[in-house]
C-alpha cells in the first residue's frame, strides 16, 4: 500500500487511536496514537526546523495497523511516495539499533521515542499536524518532479 494523500495518512493515523500498545521489545505504556503525538511534539521542541524528522516520529503507528509482522518497513514503504525518501529511511531504520551509530537524526528520533513512553504532557491533537504533513508532502512532490 502506498499513501497518495495527506487525507489517507490522516485517516490511518486517526484509526490508530485506541489501538493496543505493541507487546515485547519496543512496546511501552500508552496507546500508539498518543505516543506518536508525544514523540512528534518532543522532536518539534528540539528540532523546530526539521519537519521531516518530526513527521517520522508521528507516522510510526500506521505500520502496526497494516503490517503487524514488520511495521517499520511497511510504514516506510507506504509513506515514501507521499513524504519522501528521508522520512521513509528514518522510519525504516529506527527499528534497527545497529543503524543508529553514525546518524544523529536516528539518535534524536530514538531519544524522543523513548522519552515519549514516559512523558506526561499535552501533546495536542492530530489535526495540529495536518499542515506539517501537507508542507512535507508538497515539498516532496516538488522534489519528485525534479528527479
Amino acid at each position: 500500500m502506498e499513501l497518495r494523500s495527506v487525507e489517507e495518512l490522516m485517516d490511518l493515523l486517526y484509526a490508530c487511536r485506541g489501538e493496543r500498545p505493541a507487546a515485547g521489545p519496543g512496546g511501552g505504556p500508552g496507546e500508539p496514537h498518543g505516543h506518536a503525538l508525544r514523540t512528534a511534539a518532543l522532536l518539534r521542541r528540539r528540532h523546530p526546523a526539521d519537519k521531516e524528522l518530526q513527521v517520522a516520529g508521528l507516522v510510526s503507528p500506521v505500520g502496526r495497523l497494516l503490517w503487524p509482522g514488520d511495521p517499520a518497513a511497511g510504514t516506510a514503504d507506504a509513506v515514501r511516495p507521499l513524504l519522501g525518501a528521508r522520512v521513509a529511511r528514518l522510519v525504516r531504520r529506527q527499528a534497527h539499533p545497529e543503524a543508529w551509530d553514525h546518524d544523529d537524526d536516528l539518535v534524536s528520533l530514538r531519544q524522543a521515542v523513548d522519552e515519549a513512553r514516559t512523558a506526561d504532557f499535552d501533546a495536542g491533537v492530530l489535526e495540529d499536524w495536518r499542515t506539517v504533513l501537507e508542507l512535507t508532502a508538497a515539498r516532496n512532490a516538488r522534489l519528485g518532479l525534479v528527479d
